[in-house]
């Protein structure tokens, strides 16, 4: 038999020798470098958007974007269907009421196709502008606890309403296949003309959002707005004739939806552009964009202890 091993060197092996400890640092005395620390100011007077800080933060943008669409739609047994449900369930309505019984045509064009078209890009402005209205109130606790551009926030209610105007496009495509009408060459103009329509949504909806955080009223003034623009726009009529001294046509006249809808109609369905009222209509989207811009970011800083 082999002897055993000593106990007391096998012991001594097997334990290791204690490390020596390094005396704890004293802190940093100097301040860290401007690369270990964001200094957030708030704005001073009137800016228009800070592109490059939005561009930071676009990632938080895609995420807000798919948060209100999800919250939208969630436990909804239709889901998205309903943003198709909508404007067809409109469409039916108006062309039995208005089409059949009020006589209403749109000229070549059948009158459900003509309504339809009509109502998406109706729907998309007033479904952007509402939910860019309530936005920053709803948004209360995110605004409240961390810094991020309060501009994401009406910006990601506009586009989730993007994501509903393309799905009613595909129903736009199943109607005009049902009747066999073919799209224009003209189709190509679409994403200038919905550029135009993006633009405008994003002014007036970022002014109401920041409005409305002083003024909660407009939470009942704006869907009575948009039922009354709709009423105010062609969008299941055609213009009245020309005709300078008719106030009707004035009132037209300075609608600046009037020109997007009806050349997204004419785009789509065949039909005359009227490219001098879409510049105009253009000039004053930009100008809503700006001065809706100007005045968010002029209050923005007051939103956590307002809202």
């Amino acid at each position: 038999m082999n002897p055993l091993p000593d106990r007391s060197t096998t012991m001594t092996e097997l334990i290791p020798p204690p490390t020596k400890r390094e005396p704890s640092r004293p802190p940093d005395p100097r301040p860290p470098t401007p690369d270990h620390y964001l200094r957030i100011d708030p704005p001073s007077g009137w800016q228009l958007v800070d592109a490059r800080e939005l561009w930071r933060y676009r990632e938080l943008l895609a995420f807000l974007v798919w948060r209100d669409v999800k919250v939208r739609y969630k436990q909804a047994v239709l889901g998205v269907a309903w943003a198709v449900l909508q404007p067809a369930v409109m469409m039916v309505v108006f062309s039995v009421f208005l089409g059949r019984m009020g006589g209403l045509s749109g000229g070549d064009i059948p009158y459900p196709l003509f309504t339809l078209s009509g109502l998406i890009a109706w729907q998309f402005f007033a479904n952007a502008v509402a939910n860019a209205g309530g936005s920053v109130v709803g948004s209360e606790r995110l605004i409240t606890k961390i810094y991020f551009p309060r501009l994401t926030v009406p910006f990601s209610a506009v586009g989730a309403a993007v994501f509903d105007f393309l799905i009613s496009l595909g129903l736009l495509a199943v109607v005009m296949a049902a009747y066999g009408h073919a799209p224009s060459w003209q189709i190509v103009f679409v994403p200038l003309i919905f550029a135009i329509l993006l633009v405008a949504a994003l002014g007036v909806g970022t002014l109401l959002a920041a409005l409305t955080v002083t003024f909660r009223d407009f939470r009942f003034v704006t869907p009575f707005l948009m039922q009354v623009g709709m009423y105010a726009t062609p969008t299941i009529y055609m213009l009245l004739p020309a005709d300078p001294s008719d106030g009707e046509r004035i009132w037209m006249a300075i609608n600046p939806l009037v020109a997007p809808i009806a050349s997204f109609r004419a785009s789509i369905l065949g039909g005359a552009i009227p490219w001098t009222a879409l510049g105009i209509s253009a000039a004053l989207a930009l100008a809503t964009f700006a001065v809706g811009c100007l005045y968010f970011r002029k209050v923005e800083d007051e939103f956590a202890d307002t809202i």
